[in-house]
């Protein structure tokens, strides 16, 4: 898929979603504020939001740590509309938005940034990229070595009703949304190969999960 074919796939998807996205998310996407509360955070830190949608990751970080910088992409100009308002409504000077692809974004093209990240991570967008591994892969060399990647997503559902699990897929899939089942598998691969080690904690009977990969010093 093109760059000009998936920036618009999402503004569609989006367009009239985004005026009711926070209220509607909250309900099921489970384990965003215990990732917010995990991430290690320093001052003056830069700190990215890869699919930061709404913005709403993003405003609780910039004033939960206002010595640090946040920055997020998102390929929907409609998302960042709701998330650019959100920062000048909130005066969060410490925000810095782009309209960008997951897999192909940099630190110093983006946003014009000398060094790398110290904090990048996924809060369930990895599961709406198609190109997740290259997505991965360019998050990995924009992340300062011995500094973290972390992952908020659905996960497998294995101990849920077969029922529960079969619905929820079923509906997800109707906004592009599917569990990446090679996606904990490419990150262990990703640990034995030396780029990394990583921790994995089940949430909510394995409703979702959060991943930590901590790039090779």
């Amino acid at each position: 898929m093109g760059s000009d074919s998936a920036y618009s796939r999402m503004d569609r998807m989006y367009r009239f979603q985004r005026h009711f996205y926070d209220a509607s998310r909250k309900y099921y996407l489970l384990g965003r504020d215990r990732l917010i509360s995990e991430m290690r955070i320093n001052e003056g830190d830069h700190v990215l939001e890869v699919g930061c949608g709404t913005g709403r990751n993003l405003e609780i970080l910039s004033k939960k740590y206002p010595d640090s910088r946040f920055y997020g992409l998102d390929a929907s100009a409609e998302m960042l509309r709701n998330a650019e308002r959100k920062k000048e409504s909130k005066a969060l000077r410490n925000l810095h938005l782009e309209r960008a692809l997951a897999d192909d974004f940099s630190h110093s093209d983006t946003f014009d940034l000398e060094d790398p990240f110290d904090v990048i991570f996924f809060s369930y967008s990895i599961s709406m990229i198609p190109t997740w591994e290259k997505a991965l892969s360019n998050s990995l060399k924009n992340l300062r070595p011995g500094h973290s990647l972390w992952i908020v997503d659905f996960f497998d559902q294995r101990a849920m009703p077969i029922w529960f699990r079969k619905a929820l897929q079923a509906w997800l899939k109707k906004f592009h949304v599917q569990y990446k089942p090679d996606l904990i598998p490419h990150l262990k691969h990703l640990e034995k190969n030396g780029s990394g080690s990583l921790k994995v904690t089940s949430l909510y009977k394995t409703y979702s999960f959060i991943a930590e990969f901590e790039k090779t010093p």
